[in-house]
């Protein structure tokens, strides 16, 4: 495992809470898939590949950033290459010093390049999941997208799918294209969602306004926001989200080079933390933007302009919002607090 960097509370959990598997495939699985099944790569060399997996500047918005997308779903041509995929998250995950992420990821997304079948993806990926679970000291839990760019006639059989491992899942999200597909489309699937007993969280201010983010308050039952950065344009949104204390999963680096914020220094997180809401600090897509957990706490949340105890207080946010029992989280305090001498 690797050190903790300056920023990061070396005493108190690092958590992750929005983090795409899908979005999260390593350089080098991408090059050797690639090679091994005869795949159409753009090179054939790491320092080839790279500029066409990851992104080196901003894109001009979030679909042009999902692009790069083609180049993480084209190794995954068959199960075992999934279940590989999904293993190799949760060991990428507790190389940064992770000690709790949860990973999300859209079954029919990663299905549909190679054809293949959701719910045998989805199975694929708990395998990965358990198999990483097993090789490390880190603690995951999986969180099932429906992605609404495929409408919500094709958000059933995601939906579908996820259900059928639905105690391997801890929770539903909507991502994807907002500003087209919007949630008012997938009241009923969330429906379904809650009575299955998930929580919800639900991509929504990222590429629409306020309005997007009520709706995924209130018609879709978020707990959580994905990235929320049209919040700041409603007080009365800002009042809310901080009375419910709902959590904002904020990703500094995939803001920037999505440009849906103009820069570190325009980002919405300071006023968030002013205003005394919850956010907390996320990768997004680490395989895409070539950042790690750390980056956002060392090089990123300085640009944005917080401060070292503001950045310590993402820290604890991320614990409180995590999807997990008050017990766990002690646990994970616990652990965390005691004697490395202990712990061997």
């Amino acid at each position: 495992m690797t050190s903790l960097p300056s920023m990061i509370d070396p005493a108190f959990p690092l958590c992750e809470l929005h983090r795409h598997l899908d979005g999260s495939v390593r350089l080098s699985t991408i090059l050797e898939l690639g090679q091994r099944y005869n795949l159409p790569l753009p090179a054939a060399t790491l320092d080839g590949l790279r500029p066409f997996v990851q992104v080196s500047e901003p894109q001009p918005g979030v679909m042009a950033f999902m692009q790069k997308f083609k180049w993480q779903t084209i190794g995954m041509v068959n199960l075992d290459a999934c279940r590989r995929i999904a293993c190799e998250n949760v060991l990428d995950a507790a190389a940064e010093g992770l000690d709790y992420v949860e990973l999300r990821f859209s079954p029919l997304f990663m299905a549909e390049t190679h054809q293949l079948d959701p719910e045998a993806v989805t199975a694929a990926v708990i395998e990965g999941i358990e198999e990483g679970r097993r090789l490390t000291d880190i603690k995951v839990n999986l969180i099932g997208i429906i992605s609404r760019t495929y409408g919500a006639e094709k958000g059933w059989l995601e939906l579908k799918a996820l259900l059928a491992h639905r105690h391997a899942i801890t929770a539903l999200d909507l991502a994807g294209d907002e500003a087209n597909f919007p949630g008012e489309g997938f009241v009923e699937h969330f429906r379904a969602a809650r009575n299955a007993g998930w929580h919800i969280t639900v991509h929504a201010g990222e590429a629409d306004g306020p309005h997007s983010i009520w709706q995924a308050l209130e018609g879709l039952g978020a707990e959580r926001i994905g990235h929320c950065l049209s919040a700041v344009e409603d007080p009365a949104l800002m009042d809310f989200l901080k009375k419910e204390r709902t959590g904002i999963e904020c990703s500094l680096t995939s803001n920037v080079q999505t440009s849906v914020v103009k820069g570190y220094a325009a980002h919405p997180i300071r006023t968030f933390l002013e205003r005394g809401l919850q956010p907390s600090l996320s990768t997004d897509d680490p395989g895409i933007s070539a950042i790690t957990i750390s980056d956002e706490y060392n090089i990123a949340a300085p640009k944005a302009g917080l401060t070292h105890e503001m950045i310590h207080h993402l820290q604890y946010n991320a614990l409180e919002a995590a999807f997990l029992s008050t017990a766990e989280k002690k646990e994970l305090i616990h652990k965390k607090q005691m004697p490395q001498e202990a712990k061997a």
